[in-house]
């Protein structure tokens, strides 16, 4: 035999001794289900209808929008009367969404969820108010909304509504 093995040999017999007569604990862990109560699941579906509505803006794809004179679009389905209308102000925006200070990924986020909370309650007319600025949320806002399938015309907004810096958005809301 080695000087090794006597030297555990010897470890072993010393921890044997120490540990005589310890018995094994029994493993008492409890896990714990989280609890999911309705609120919570509803702010689950709505996360959720925010991110599939995200999922219809491109920033590769460029829609042909009018170059000249104010920012405007509107579905081929769509009255150009409507889009007159938007210009005039005849629609009032019940919803407001003011993306100051955001990110393009925040502000393409905040436009789903906008989009997808007037098409569940049925709100017609919106107002996005995108600022100058650098003019990148300009550029790109009426880009996004041109893609969106619930989106039928946007026309720059009315001095009252915000001007240049915003646009008001007719949507198609479904029947109740």
């Amino acid at each position: 035999m080695s000087k090794k093995d006597t030297n555990f040999d010897d470890d072993f017999a010393l921890f044997s001794e120490a540990v005589k007569g310890v018995k094994k604990l029994q493993q008492d862990t409890i896990i714990q289900q989280p609890k999911r109560d309705a609120k919570q699941k509803e702010m689950t579906r709505t996360t959720r209808q925010a991110s599939d509505s995200e999922f219809y803006f491109s920033d590769e794809f460029i829609p042909h929008l009018s170059e000249e004179g104010p920012t405007r679009y509107s579905r081929d389905d769509v009255s150009k009367y409507e889009v007159k209308r938007l210009r005039r102000g005849v629609y009032v925006p019940d919803v407001y969404l003011d993306m100051h200070g955001m990110t393009q990924q925040e502000a393409k986020r905040e436009l789903g969820a906008m989009i997808a909370h007037c098409v569940k309650e049925s709100v017609a007319c919106a107002c996005v108010q995108h600022g100058i600025g650098k003019h990148i949320l300009k550029q790109k806002v009426p880009l996004w909304l041109a893609q969106h399938p619930d989106v039928m015309a946007f026309h720059q907004a009315p001095l009252e509504f915000g001007g240049h810096g915003a646009l008001l958005v007719l949507l198609a809301v479904p029947d109740k």
